[in-house]
């Protein structure tokens, strides 16, 4: 993974900005000033930084202060390790689900394939917040099966820490929620970004402006890198920026559109199980800024896959050959982006996550 190491040895991991961000905060800095960012990179021999100011939402480092008391190298090693744990934890939650022996032995094959999943390779290497997301969106999923809707909306919140992500899978599970007549999602979804709008506030009062301009500047620069369609788009578009705008809005309208049609339209029969499988996928694909480990969500829906294969086949044959498939093509994936650093290889993790929740759904149960 050569490009991976030569990206640890510049220090620009994600967990780098984000020990920083947190360290800086610790100190009552604020990593959205320029001139702090940059002494902070060159204090701990990481020379000028790749961006002028911390491409999260300020919130995020506030969150991040405890690991900024901390020296890099142990925040990073411990990080590694919580990362792995909430993984498994996640997947220990999911299973619980089906509450049958079948599908508590599936959770040690399901802990070790995962761990070699693409995503998950990145997220571990790279020291992405990844895994905590993917807890959170986990826990909200078993609260809103328990009709504890407004705590899970704001639980679900908190996926605004990563925007271009967050943004379209709250509003397809808003569209979902207002099917429903589930009022206290969006509720809590409200309350939980007002929160983090003061979080940030206390800091500085004008970071919403400051996180978009950044982050504008970093999509523009790394358009057709991403496994969306607005990295496709600007590929077929030949980089005229017109063109790649016109038919990436368009083919995100497209996806989200018909999704939260079917998600408004077949409410009645949707667990929110169900409904995060289809929202994370198509939310990732639309999204106009994504990385391989991002993907990390799909844990969410393969798990489903994995156990609903496991129910209807009363066989593990299916579910392990899904397992095979999914890790063997996302670390071809990886390494794709390893060798290109465009990772446009990755759409093909979302395609095989799409058509197994289209087989495991229409595969009939078996007597």
């Amino acid at each position: 993974m050569g490009w991976l190491k030569e990206r640890q040895k510049d220090g620009q991991t994600n967990f780098f900005v984000f020990w920083l961000s947190g360290n800086l905060i610790s100190k009552g800095e604020s990593p959205y000033d320029p001139a702090s960012w940059s002494e902070g990179h060159k204090a701990n021999g990481y020379g000028d930084p790749a961006e002028p100011i911390f491409l999260y939402p300020l919130p995020l480092a506030v969150f991040l202060t405890p690991i900024g008391w901390l020296t890099f190298a142990q925040a990073f090693v411990g990080w590694k390790i919580i990362s792995q744990a909430l993984i498994a934890i996640t997947i220990f939650i999911l299973l619980s689900h089906w509450q049958l022996p079948t599908h508590q032995r599936l959770f040690i094959p399901l802990v070790l394939s995962m761990l070699y999943f693409g995503p998950v390779l990145l997220s571990l290497r790279t020291g992405s917040i990844g895994a905590v997301t993917l807890l959170i969106v986990c826990i909200a999923i078993m609260m809103l099966e328990k009709d504890k809707s407004f705590f899970a909306g704001l639980l679900l919140s908190l996926t605004l820490f990563k925007p271009p992500q967050g943004l379209v899978i709250l509003l397809l599970i808003g569209v979902w929620s207002l099917a429903r007549r589930d009022w206290k999602i969006v509720q809590g979804i409200v309350l939980g970004g007002i929160i983090l709008w003061i979080i940030g506030a206390s800091i500085d009062l004008n970071w919403v402006g400051k996180f978009l301009h950044g982050g504008e500047a970093a999509f523009d620069r790394r358009l057709g890198f991403h496994s969306n369609v607005w990295s496709f788009s600007y590929i077929i578009c030949s980089k005229n920026l017109i063109c790649t705008y016109s038919l990436g809005s368009a083919s995100a309208l497209c996806l989200l559109g018909l999704s939260g049609f079917y998600l408004w339209k077949n409410q009645s029969q949707l667990a929110a199980w169900n409904a995060l499988n289809l929202i994370i996928p198509i939310g990732f694909v639309s999204t106009v800024y994504l990385w391989a480990y991002d993907q990390i969500l799909y844990i969410i829906p393969i798990v489903w896959i994995v156990g609903t294969l496991v129910q209807k086949t009363k066989s593990y044959i299916y579910a392990f050959l899904f397992l095979i498939i999914v890790v063997f093509y996302a670390f071809f994936a990886v390494g794709k982006l390893s060798e290109t650093s465009h990772d446009l290889w990755s759409l093909g993790n979302t395609l095989i996550v799409l058509l197994g929740l289209f087989i495991a759904n229409k595969i009939k149960q078996k007597q």
